[in-house]
């Protein structure tokens, strides 16, 4: 799988596209192109490796969490890159509603969730923003403040996007499972969602 030459006028950067269909993985590709971007295309882990240490520098890295029969692909692509020393910001293609797959690329460094069904457009748009910086903090933090959220509660709803237990945010913000749970329905309430999947949803939507 070769790199999907850029237009004409400038390259933004390389995006390494790791995507097992075929008609989704090119059209994801042509999109990225168009706006000035070098693809790297990759269907598997496999290549995906291959293309990291080939097409050198890698700029931001897109993976779906389900490469193949694997359904949880992506998010070993995502240690092995992070294991060779790659630190390009991520962005995991994923269905919010499997939390636990939500909480271990979030804890493997991903700066950008996109749930499915997307837009090929919303794909650019996230690339472009994770690659100048805007990862989840700066967009968590002004719908915190649009939500009015106390000190306390921006804290809790951050570690919250981290993927951390209840109880691992209690001991680290020196308070009592309740005490955070507490904490948690407040931000909910506040935020307008119920869940902490809407919660990852509210943050990471374009």
């Amino acid at each position: 799988m070769g790199p999907y030459p850029a237009r004409l006028g400038g390259v933004k950067g390389t995006v390494l596209l790791v995507e097992d269909e075929r008609d989704t993985r090119e059209l994801l590709a042509k999109a990225m192109e168009r706006e000035g971007w070098r693809c790297v295309v990759a269907e598997d882990a496999r290549s995906a490796m291959t293309r990291a240490d080939e097409d050198a520098p890698i700029d931001v890295v897109v993976t779906d969490v389900v490469l193949g029969s694997d359904d949880r692909g992506g998010l070993r692509l995502l240690t092995d890159l992070r294991a060779r020393g790659l630190r390009a910001p991520v962005v995991v293609i994923t269905a919010y509603a499997d939390v636990a797959k939500v909480k271990f690329a979030l804890n493997e460094g991903a700066a950008h969730l996109l749930e499915k069904p997307f837009r090929a457009a919303e794909l650019v748009a996230a690339v472009e923003r994770v690659r100048n910086g805007g990862g989840v903090r700066p967009a968590a933090e002004q719908i915190f403040a649009r939500a009015s959220l106390t000190l306390k509660e921006r804290a809790v709803a951050l570690r919250l996007l981290e993927g951390l237990t209840y109880g691992d945010i209690a001991e680290i913000e020196h308070n009592s499972s309740k005490t955070i749970r507490q904490h948690v329905s407040q931000i909910y309430a506040k935020c307008g969602v119920a869940s902490r999947a809407e919660l990852f949803r509210l943050v990471y939507a374009p």
